[in-house]
């Protein structure tokens, strides 16, 4: 069977490696192009990138999928695997494999459809994840489902946790269907539309912690978006970045953002309803650190507020 495989960041990894050690024949492996990335604005190749490279693989990068469509075409490829690729896919290319395109999506469709499921599933106090292996169509992650795997998420996982365990399950669940593909697509279920919710894209602009909400809601905020885009606010009139945090007690002794306390836990926050206890800090240009060295550091006391820029909230 031939295979062509389309995947860009980290996630989408196991899956190339699962159908690199499969019996399948991996025809050509695309990825986004080489784009500029970080502070430096360095040109960054993706993770697919660097792991089709070090496989020796056939690998494509072209600005637009369908600019390849007459070399897709040469390929005769019986299926293609989509993970995270990071373009929509023309009806052209979904009808030009054989057994058509399927895709490994984070989420136990048809809840969180669309670019950020594992940040909304957090976000939202989900106590259950997983990966769909879909038949993809033109819809936004509206095709049929071929299999899901189920995943707990836990009171300490993170994005970075989270999509780590998705990554594995999306390949372990492509693994089987590359023994059999006729047999899973055969059995394919339709999703429920009226069970539909979105994911939609993180915004730098969400980062910004409002002291204001539920330590809860911060909480999972602050885990949500870690790696990227990670929580933010002000303190001294410096961009603190926090990496990870724990929910505190329910004292309500100041005004939500203010510094009631230092302790094992971290730097302790009130919020609207308790307090949370900010671990792991950053300031903008350093490297993160514990709670214990920002306040040695950076002269953090109890009494000082953090905030959020004003401009920020005038919009909204």
């Amino acid at each position: 069977m031939r295979v062509v495989f389309a995947g860009t960041p980290s996630f989408a990894v196991p899956a190339l490696q699962t159908v690199m050690r499969s019996s399948v024949e991996l025809v050509a492996v695309y990825t986004q192009p080489d784009r500029p990335a970080g502070r430096g604005r360095r040109i960054s190749k993706s993770p697919v990138k660097l792991a089709a490279r070090a496989g020796g693989l056939p690998l494509r990068q072209p600005l637009r999928l369908d600019d390849d469509l007459d070399f897709l075409r040469s390929l005769a490829p019986d299926l293609f695997a989509v993970v995270a690729y990071g373009q929509i896919l023309s009806a052209e290319i979904l009808n030009l494999p054989r057994l058509g395109c399927i895709n490994i999506h984070a989420s136990l469709l048809p809840r969180w459809r669309g670019a950020a499921p594992i940040q909304r599933a957090i976000e939202a106090g989900d106590r259950i994840s997983g990966i769909t292996l879909m038949r993809m169509d033109q819809g936004l992650d509206t095709g049929d489902v071929l299999r899901q795997i189920e995943t707990p998420i836990s009171d300490i996982d993170s994005a970075a946790t989270l999509g780590t365990r998705l990554a594995d399950l999306g390949a372990e669940a492509l693994a089987r269907l590359l023994v059999a593909p006729e047999a899973h697509i055969g059995q394919a279920i339709p999703q429920n539309p009226l069970q539909a919710s979105y994911a939609d894209k993180l915004t730098k602009e969400e980062s910004w912690l409002d002291w204001t909400q539920s330590a809860v809601t911060l909480e999972r905020q602050i885990r949500a978006y870690f790696p990227i885009p990670l929580a933010r606010s002000i303190l001294l009139d410096r961009l603190v970045i926090v990496h990870s945090a724990t929910l505190g007690s329910n004292t309500l002794s100041a005004a939500p953002g203010t510094i009631i306390g230092l302790s094992q836990e971290g730097i302790q926050v009130q919020t609207i309803d308790g307090t949370i206890n900010l671990s792991t800090l950053q300031l903008a240009g350093r490297k993160p650190v514990s709670a214990k060295s920002l306040v040695n550091g950076f002269s953090v006391r109890p009494g000082q507020r953090f905030s959020t820029p004003k401009a920020f909230y005038a919009k909204r």
